[in-house]
């Protein structure tokens, strides 16, 4: 053994050691400052705890994200294995991502289109069980402190304000219709009364009714005056504020923030305008196989003539939000039986089909998988939005169904769970270059599986292909090229056939969350990508599980680590 070996060898338990307790010490440290989030994955010792969200835990939290960050520049990263390896490139990631948000103050604008800090409560809200007293009591506690939690991020909105920080006048349109819902004059109405609607038997004679009191003495003195006052703040302050522009450009150091995002949401050293050239490479070839299907059917009439019937025929559309469902549920089960000739190792945990929760739907995206967890015992949950069913198309929901459920988020994001001996971190980090790029690549996936067995369906997996190519575009031109929204909308409605309200809706996610629409495109093409050079190197000897269940088996991963590990696989085939 040389000197240099002897050395490498002594210095690598060392090396590992430290990078482990730096992971964590600050795992530990991330529970406690978002006890809700810990407490929706089974951590009990948080139950009850909303944690601080003020100016004074941003900088908290900051800070120890850049002490982390410099305990990893004094690991030696030459010595650790490629498991370890992942770990060290994956925590740095995320420690360098919540240091550029903390820099560019992301988090004095704490609201979107699709709503804010508190929808995220009612999701934390809706992740709990309700068995005991106990749980009873806490949910209670939470109850008690959404008032100090509304406060807090509405001074950091009134700080956003004075430092130019604010949110854009065009997601605010429709920002009531996540507020009006919780201003009820009985607090039995509301949404945050409805765990004390069915409170099991073993507590309700006993504790029922005392239960039920106190939750609605809440509700009435809290909870609906933080809304009210949440609204009058937006309408009257805020909104008057708010950006007349769109893109994040506009705003002090927008531009310079925007390509970290692209950055982080690619995993890829790769600049906005690359991406916005590649969005126009794509779209075009896809462009490409939509014009061969209006051909084959034998349309008379132009693409924008076949995108007008196909959001206007009656026969592309559910009748009931029942029948949208069903036909989902349908698709879903096809997309199961096919699963074992693709994948050898499929996740315990189950999912079904619900649909979006009413108070959301108006301004919510057309579908969305919301994970499960074996220790909280829920299943996923494939979200179907059924508001306005005449904005969602049936030509499109097996797309939809295999990107949400199987073989997209739920099957991914469940073996992820399911993984060994790996920091809790990369089971709960959710990387969206991988895991969104995974759920297109299995829409692509359904072509093989022969999901798509109608012209129109196959025209409904372009449409939702294209989709995600003009994102590329309309992101970068809406952050970084000064687009207007209605040329957004436009462009977007004018490549696809999406609703125009599904247009809309969606240009207004970009605006409230650069960068995120990029992973979908970049991500699905680094799939596919890693696959064909799999399939050239092994011909013959390629196996579809074997590489599905490689590129699955790490969990979520940056996409540059990925490619190292199907690299080394290479290796050993």
């Amino acid at each position: 053994m040389s000197a240099l070996d002897a050395q490498q060898n002594k210095g690598r338990p060392d090396d590992k050691s430290r990078l482990y307790q730096v992971i964590n010490e600050e795992w530990d440290y991330r529970l406690g400052e978002y006890p809700m989030w810990a407490s929706s994955m089974g951590h009990s010792d948080y139950d009850g705890k909303i944690g601080q969200y003020d100016q004074e835990a941003q900088d908290r939290r900051a800070r120890n994200c850049q002490s982390c960050l410099e305990k990893l520049g004094n690991i030696n990263t030459e010595v650790l294995s490629q498991e370890d390896r992942i770990n060290y490139d994956f925590f740095k990631l995320e420690m360098q991502d919540c240091i550029d948000h903390h820099k560019h103050k992301t988090y004095l604008i704490p609201v979107s289109s699709e709503g804010g800090f508190h929808t995220s409560f009612m999701y934390s809200i809706s992740d709990q069980n309700y068995d005991s007293l106990k749980d009873y009591q806490n949910y209670l506690k939470l109850l008690s402190g959404f008032e100090a939690y509304c406060d807090q991020h509405i001074e950091l909105m009134k700080t956003g304000i004075e430092e130019g920080m604010v949110a854009s006048k065009a997601v605010l349109k429709g920002f009531d219709a996540n507020i009006d819902p919780h201003i009820v004059s009985d607090p039995t109405e509301s949404y945050f009364y409805g765990p004390l609607k069915e409170i099991p038997e073993h507590l309700e004679k006993e504790h029922g009714d005392d239960l039920r009191r106190q939750a609605a003495a809440i509700i009435k003195s809290s909870i609906i005056p933080s809304f009210e006052r949440l609204k009058k703040f937006v309408a009257n302050d805020y909104s008057a504020a708010a950006s007349e522009s769109v893109g994040i450009s506009a705003l002090p150091g927008g531009a310079d923030f925007y390509e970290t995002r692209v950055r982080y949401f690619t995993n890829l050293p790769i600049s906005s305008e690359e991406v916005y050239n590649k969005g126009l490479e794509e779209v075009k070839r896809i462009r490409g196989r939509m014009d061969a299907i209006i051909k084959e059917l034998e349309f008379e009439g132009s693409f924008a003539d076949f995108l007008a019937f196909l959001r206007t025929d009656e026969q592309f559309y559910a009748k009931t939000p029942k029948e949208l469902l069903m036909e989902a549920s349908y698709i879903c089960k096809r997309a199961e039986y096919q699963l074992p000739a693709y994948f050898s190792k499929l996740p315990r945990l189950p999912f079904g089909v619900e649909p979006v929760p009413e108070h959301l739907a108006p301004n919510y995206t057309t579908g969305r998988y919301a994970s499960g967890n074996m220790l909280n015992k829920k299943a996923g949950a494939y979200w179907v939005n059924t508001y306005k069913l005449e904005s969602r198309p049936l030509y499109v929901l097996p797309a939809l169904s295999l990107h949400e459920a199987v073989p997209g988020h739920h099957l991914q994001l469940s073996l992820a769970q399911e993984l060994g001996e790996v920091p809790e971190f990369r089971k709960h980090t959710y990387l969206s270059s991988f895991g969104e790029g995974w759920a297109l690549y299995a829409e692509y996936l359904g072509e093989e599986m022969g999901i798509y067995d109608d012209p129109y369906t196959q025209f409904g997996r372009l449409t939702y292909e294209m989709w995600r190519a003009c994102r590329l575009v309309v992101d970068v031109g809406l952050h970084m090229k000064g687009w207007s929204r209605e040329k957004a909308v436009e462009y977007l409605s004018s490549n696809t056939a999406l609703s125009i309200h599904n247009c809309n809706t969606e240009v207004d996610r970009y605006i409230g969350w650069p960068g995120q629409a990029l992973s979908y495109k970049m991500g699905e093409l680094k799939f596919k990508e890693l696959r064909e050079q799999a399939e050239k190197q092994l011909g013959s000897d390629f196996d579809i599980r074997e590489f599905h269940d490689l590129v699955l088996s790490y969990g979520s991963v940056p996409m540059n680590v990925l490619e190292q590990i199907v690299v080394e696989w290479l290796k050993t085939k």
